[in-house]
Order: C-alpha cells, then sequence, then structure tokens
C-alpha cells in the first residue's frame, strides 16, 4: 500500500517545468506544514520542515520566510541547495531562514532516510527539553522512542555551519532528537513517517508536563523490561502501510482549508 497526497493536476505558472515527482513532494511538504499548524505545533513564522530532492545535485525545499505554516502552499515551498543558495527564478523574494537551512541541511546531506525534517518549538517540547532527565518513559508514547532517541547541548541560534557536524553527531541513526533548551526534531523516510514521529514525540512531551505539575514522587515508572517490551512492540508495527493509513486519515483535517495546500 503506498497512499501519498494527490497532488492538483498541475502546478502554478511560475513553477511550470518543474518535475512531476517534485510538484507531489511539494504537496506533501506543505500538507505536512498544514497539519502540524491545525495540531498547534507552530511558533509564528518559525521553526521549519523540509524535504529533500530526489537526484544528485541534493536538493531540498524548505518553506519561505514569513509564511505561516496554515497558509502554506506547495508553490510557497523554495528550493535550495546545501550552501543554502535558493535555486529557483526571483530568489530575491523567496528568502530563507539561516537558522533552518543549517539543520535541515546537517540532517539531509548525512542521512539518506531522512527525506523529511520536521523541528518545533512548542511549549511542552521546550520545556522537556530543559529538563535534566528529558523525556521520562511514563506514557505510551514516550516509550515509543525507549532507547530510540538522541540529544543535542544548546549552542544558540543554529546559525554557525561547523554545528551541523555536532548535531548528526548527536543524532546518529536515529529518527528522533531532543535539542536542549530549544525544541524538537523527527525525521522520516516519507511525509506520513515524520508526521508520525513529532505527533507521538509532541503528545509524549505534552503528557509528561502534565504529569510532573503533580511532583515527581507521584509519578509512576513501568519496569525497564516493559518499557523495551513497548519500544520494541512499536519498532515491530511501525510500517509504512501504518503510516499511511494514519496519514490519509490526517489528510481530511486539511483538505476543506479555503485555500488549497496543492497550489
Amino acid at each position: 500500500m503506498n497512499v501519498t497526497t494527490p497532488p492538483s493536476s498541475l502546478p502554478p505558472a511560475s513553477l511550470r517545468g518543474i518535475s512531476e515527482e517534485e510538484w507531489k513532494i511539494r504537496c506533501e511538504l506543505a500538507a505536512l506544514y498544514r497539519l502540524v499548524a491545525y495540531h498547534r505545533m507552530t511558533d509564528l513564522i518559525y521553526t521549519h520542515i523540509s524535504a529533500r530532492l530526489p537526484g544528485p545535485d541534493h536538493h531540498f525545499l524548505i518553506n519561505r520566510y514569513g509564511v505561516m505554516f496554515h497558509e502554506m502552499r506547495a508553490s510557497d515551498l523554495v528550493k535550495i541547495d546545501l550552501e543554502g543558495n535558493v535555486i529557483e527564478e526571483d530568489a530575491s523574494s523567496k528568502p530563507v531562514n539561516a537558522a533552518g537551512f543549517t539543520i535541515h541541511s546537517a540532517i539531509h546531506m548525512t542521512r539518506d532516510d531522512a527525506a523529511y525534517v520536521v523541528h518545533t518549538h512548542t511549549s511542552a517540547g521546550i520545556a522537556v527539553s530543559a529538563q535534566k532527565e528529558g523525556l521520562l518513559p511514563i506514557s505510551q508514547h514516550a516509550l515509543k522512542f525507549h532507547g530510540h532517541l538522541a540529544y543535542h547541548g544548546y549552542e544558540g541560534i543554529a546559525l554557525d555551519l561547523d554545528e551541523r557536524e555536532r548535531l548528526v553527531a548527536d543524532l546518529g541513526q536515529h529518527k528522533a532528537m531532543i535539542l536542549r533548551n530549544h525544541g524538537l526534531l523527527v525525521t522520516g523516510r516519507t511525509a506520513a513517517e515524520a508526521f508520525n514521529n513529532i505527533y507521538y514525540l509532541e503528545r509524549a512531551c505534552q503528557a509528561q508536563v502534565a504529569a510532573l505539575s503533580a511532583g515527581m514522587d507521584q509519578i509512576v515508572f513501568p519496569p525497564e523490561e516493559v518499557r523495551l517490551r513497548t519500544a520494541e512492540q512499536f519498532n515491530r508495527s511501525d510500517s509504512p502501510h501504518i503510516y499511511d493509513l494514519a496519514w490519509t486519515a490526517a489528510l481530511r483535517l486539511v483538505d476543506g482549508d479555503k485555500v488549497d495546500y496543492r497550489s
């Protein structure tokens, strides 16, 4: 089963000439932006979601700086290279946030399986990122990431390209990472997988913040063997089929938007 975001028949005139595959990826990425907005994981015009385009040029798509996530369209996405250069016509009208370029390019250039990268600054994600123990294994959502979650120490706003090496080293082969004092980051082979990962990680952080309001002494921790078994159960059940089922259902949440994301 391979369910994808149904593209509109044609891209707008400004993007005529791009491949059918690129237009499909643009539509899926725009839908992912809309869904992140729907679930209130936005931070005004900040944070980013990116997608790598196929081919030897190592190009990827990222949001045009200044467009709100809930209004993102396929045509609002900007194609850039690994040096941060906009490689579309009229580049001056398509600004890109430098910090977004630093974080996302680091992962796209080193992880073949990271076709999509999502980075958020939610209240719950930031709160957990600032806690010494990080994500606690206290909910089923959190146990999805038990033993499969990376951490990267805060170095300031991600403007220095030399941070890319450390960020990638800290991520390793994981698909999810907490950026200390900053927020959350996940990857996915598809838009559907990336959405699943950020949804679960965000919900795990929300549950932790709520649970800790009663005090750490009131928290119940599952035994380690249960934590490991649950993580393995998630690992066995996670599949493109499951991701696609959830993605197809989630798309119905944004299909009725006044301005179509497939435009």
